[in-house]
Parts: C-alpha cells; sequence; structure tokens
C-alpha cells in the first residue's frame, strides 16, 4: 500500500512543504485512527527527529486552528512521548543502551532474528512493513512494535542490535525514542512485555491471516517456544556513507552555527552573520549507524532549508582546531555533550525536566502547564 503515490515524495524536504504538512494535521481523527495502517498520522516525525520543527511550534500551530487542548489531549500526548523519551536520554545518557529498569527475559541471544532482516517472518504484515521500511525510511508505530515484540519477546533477542537496525534504516531515526521503546516492548523499561496476536494485527493492518504463530490468544504468549520462523539468528554489518571529507572556507572572524544529525533548524540564529556548519562526526555515526538513504535525506534538508551551510566531515575538536573557531554556538542535545561553546536551549513543550520513572508521572507534570 502507498501512503503517496509518488514514493520519491513520501517526505518533502522543503520547510514550506513541511509547514504544510503540520497544516493539515486532523488532531481529531488522529486520536481515533492512528493505530490503522491508514490511520490519520502526520508524518512529521522525521522533521522532529532532526530537528527541523519543534513539538512545541507543532502545538502551537494545532491550538491556532481553534481546537481546545482538552479534544485533542491524545494528540499532545502523543507529542510529548518524543519530550519524555528525550528527557530520559539527557538525565540517563548511555545507561539507556542498557535494559534500564529490569533486566530482559527471557534473552536466548544477542543477535537478531535472519527471517526479520529479511521480511520473511510469514506474518505478512510485518514482512510489507520491513520492505517498506527499506524502500522509504517509513514504518508505523504500530507495526514498529509488532516488529519488536517478534524479535525480543517471541525471537528472544536482546532488544539492543534489532533496535540499531530498525534505527539504522528510520528517517525519523531518533535513538531516545527508538531505544526507549524496545525496552518497553521488550519489558526491560515497562512493567510488562507487548504482545500482539495475529487477530490484533489483522484488524489494524487489515489482513485475513489464519494459523500462524501468532494466531493464539494471549494468555498463551508467556508460555510460547520460539517459532522455527524465528530460530535462526544473525549478526548484522550497518555499514555508514557518510559524505566525502572535503575542505571548508570559514570567516575566522564570525561567528560559527554548529548543526548536527539532531539539528537542523532553519529558524536558529537565521538572522544572525555567522558560519553554518552541518558537523557529521565519524564517532557519532559508528555508534549510532544510519543508512544512506537516512544520510542523504539529511543532507537534503539542510541544503534546502540553512542557507549557506557547509558540510564538515571530521570530530568537533579537529574543526575547532583547524579552522581556529573561538566563538560556537550549538542546541542542546545527548550527542552534543563534548561541544564546547555557547549552548542554546531547545523548544519543549512544556518546561518539565528531569527524568521521571514512567511517562504517566510526567505527563501529569505537563497537564498542569496545558491548562493553565
Amino acid at each position: 500500500m502507498k501512503l503517496f503515490e509518488d514514493e520519491s515524495a513520501f517526505f518533502p524536504t522543503t520547510i514550506d512543504e513541511i509547514y504544510k504538512r503540520v497544516n493539515q494535521i486532523n488532531p481529531i481523527e488522529y486520536a481515533s485512527t492512528r493505530n490503522y495502517i491508514n490511520g490519520a498520522v502526520t508524518h512529521l516525525s522525521p522533521y522532529i527527529s532532526r530537528g527541523v520543527i519543534s513539538t512545541k511550534y507543532i502545538l502551537k500551530e494545532v491550538l491556532s486552528q481553534g481546537h481546545k487542548p482538552l479534544e485533542i489531549e491524545k494528540f499532545i500526548q502523543e507529542l510529548a512521548w518524543r519530550d519524555y523519551w528525550q528527557q530520559v536520554w539527557i538525565a540517563k545518557g548511555d545507561e539507556i543502551n542498557t535494559d534500564l529498569k529490569h533486566t530482559q527475559t527471557p534473552v536466548s541471544n544477542i543477535q537478531i532474528p535472519k527471517s526479520i532482516v529479511e521480511a520473511n517472518t510469514g506474518i505478512i504484515a510485518v514482512d510489507n512493513a520491513i520492505r517498506k521500511l527499506e524502500q522509504t525510511g517509513y514504518m508505523h508505530n504500530h507495526l514498529r512494535m509488532y516488529a519488536a515484540s517478534l524479535a525480543c519477546n517471541i525471537g528472544q533477542s536482546h532488544w539492543l542490535l534489532p533496535a540499531k537496525w530498525m534505527y539504522y534504516y528510520l528517517l525519523d531515526a531518533d535513538w531516545a525514542s527508538n531505544a526507549l521503546s524496545w525496552q518497553w516492548v521488550a519489558g526491560s523499561n515497562s512493567n510488562k512485555k507487548y504482545y500482539a496476536n495475529q487477530e490484533n494485527i489483522n484488524k489494524y493492518c487489515f489482513t485475513e491471516q489464519n494459523n500462524t504463530f501468532l494466531d493464539i490468544p494471549y494468555s498463551a504468549f508467556e508460555t510460547l517456544k520460539i517459532p522455527e520462523e524465528l530460530e535462526k539468528n544473525i549478526d548484522i554489518d550497518l555499514t555508514i556513507a557518510l559524505p566525502k571529507p572535503l575542505q571548508i572556507e570559514l570567516n575566522e572572524e564570525l561567528p560559527t552555527c554548529i548543526y548536527n544529525f539532531y539539528n537542523l533548524d532553519p529558524n536558529w540564529r537565521k538572522e544572525e552573520v555567522v558560519n553554518r556548519v552541518l558537523l557529521l562526526e565519524p564517532s557519532h555515526f559508528k555508534k549510532y549507524p544510519v543508512s544512506k538513504k537516512s544520510i542523504d535525506f539529511m543532507l537534503k534538508l539542510a541544503e534546502d532549508n540553512i542557507g549557506n551551510v557547509q558540510i564538515y566531515v571530521g570530530e568537533f575538536a579537529d574543526l575547532v582546531a583547524t579552522y581556529k573557531l573561538n566563538n560556537i554556538y550549538f542546541k542542546e542535545h545527548p550527542t552534543a555533550t563534548h561541544y564546547k561553546g555557547e549552548q542554546d536551549a531547545r523548544d519543549w513543550m512544556f518546561t518539565v525536566t528531569g527524568y521521571y520513572p514512567s511517562f504517566f508521572a510526567f505527563w501529569k507534570k505537563c497537564k498542569k502547564e496545558l491548562y493553565v
């Protein structure tokens, strides 16, 4: 099923097209249909993840349509989840790369089921979604949960490598949202595992499959043995395709704004006369590899929306030393804690910060600001 006739236009990259997509949000319909694969989801997550637009901006625009917060609370909650995952990453740092709350059990391997990588699990909706992920960089959130449950809860793979596999292809690659969601499904960041049986998948994906290893009642999941389709596990090589390093030209007398994989905000210090550098650190992408499609999408967003931006492939310290940079601006992010200079805050929906052990503890605080 195509969401757009022209698959190349699946995620446009100019800011005007992105703003147009924001204006087309139907938060009421979203709340009632978002779990269905043809539901009224926004397709804005790649732009939020790349820092092109913020959750705060989206909320402001939706409220400007005349919606009252109470009637679109479900939509606002889903935006708040993204901020919540980021706050957890800020507070916990690299701890989110390990089992955060509980040890995942049972775990029989630290690889990934071969059938998931090859889109050959036998679950039609999941296999179709994996192929679409590789083609477009998109996977519906419900399908992400299905895939994670298959890999971790049915196939008994530890969540980390499968989470890296999915992150690699996603155009909305956000390590906090991705890793912590996988942990939520696997029970290492929640109090119970997430399961979906074939009936659930058929309902939300409009398939009519029967007699699969998921065609069981929920009470049978805890004792389900690893099915033959998920028995074989493999390691995967997530290759990185960064642009070739090129010499750039910077004015040493001007300040320098540093953009990166998580900050492509076209309005950030827009009116200032500065050097603008998109920094692509090999060390970052070695730790969090992404596909060439994801790299190309990032580069196109920068090219289309940030005037006179130059690409530097190398480490932050080398950039500073090579070009003798003194006055540096950057945006706060867990992947930029080693930057030196003046740090600007991101645009959060609410002023609530710090670690909360559950989303709803976080949301309870946020609601107080929403209904002031």
